[in-house]
């Protein structure tokens, strides 16, 4: 992958550990109780769920953190065990994020179609969250530039590729050098262009998408647009 591996797992694990874990706990501030008794017993039992909730929350944090440690190490098998164990007994966000981790393990083992299968699983999985969903596409996606063509890179992730998409500068760019890779010069220099005209993109994409225009311009296969 032209980028970090784990790019997008990190920031979806960001989101789901601010924005889910604690979901369950909070609901319990909409009852009001009126008698003493359901007070202190409804207390009582907000202050055992929210250690349950807490030890639970912990230590699938912790196996998570051990994969990682497995994936890191090269141990890919004993990664993907861990990994699919996670899944199936894991709590709150941890079960979705060891099966995006799992994915990018079967791609790390050379399993790159297994990976693609189980990243394009994800993205179709209305259970997953959609940030989790944009994410597993363009996985998918970036691993099809290398593993796949122009025409399945854009299937995976084109519908990503518009204005105010938070994933439209990934998807711009997996477009632009699959359509270079496939030797569709013109098409290539169109999606490199969008991210340079695009005002928001990051620096360092911003600066890929000028040195590939730069050698589109080269090739003398696509020329420059006039001004």
């Amino acid at each position: 992958m032209a980028f970090n591996d784990d790019s997008f797992i990190r920031e979806v694990n960001e989101e789901l550990r601010s924005d889910q874990m604690k979901g369950a706990v909070r609901r319990f501030g909409r009852y009001v109780i009126a008698i003493a008794v359901l007070i202190v017993l409804g207390t009582i039992g907000k202050v055992a769920y929210e250690y349950w909730d807490n030890t639970r929350s912990s230590g699938a944090g912790d196996q998570f953190l051990a994969a990682m440690k497995l994936a890191d190490e090269n141990k890919t098998d004993e990664a993907l065990a861990a990994l699919d164990k996670l899944e199936k007994e894991g709590h709150g966000a941890y079960p979705v994020l060891a099966r995006m981790r799992a994915a990018t393990v079967q791609s790390q083992k050379g399993d790159n179609a297994g990976a693609i299968a189980s990243f394009e699983a994800i993205a179709k999985d209305k259970s997953v969250p959609a940030a989790v969903q944009d994410a597993a596409k363009m996985r998918a996606g970036w691993l099809l530039i290398e593993n796949g063509t122009y025409e399945q890179v854009s299937a995976a992730v084109e519908e990503m590729a518009v204005p105010g998409n938070a994933f439209r500068h990934s998807a711009r760019e997996a477009l632009g050098l699959a359509a270079y890779k496939a030797g569709n010069m013109a098409q290539a220099r169109q999606w490199f262009q969008s991210i340079v005209d695009d005002v928001d993109s990051p620096r360092n994409v911003a600066n890929r998408a000028h040195m590939m225009l730069d050698l589109i311009t080269a090739s003398g296969k696509a020329p420059a647009a006039q001004g």
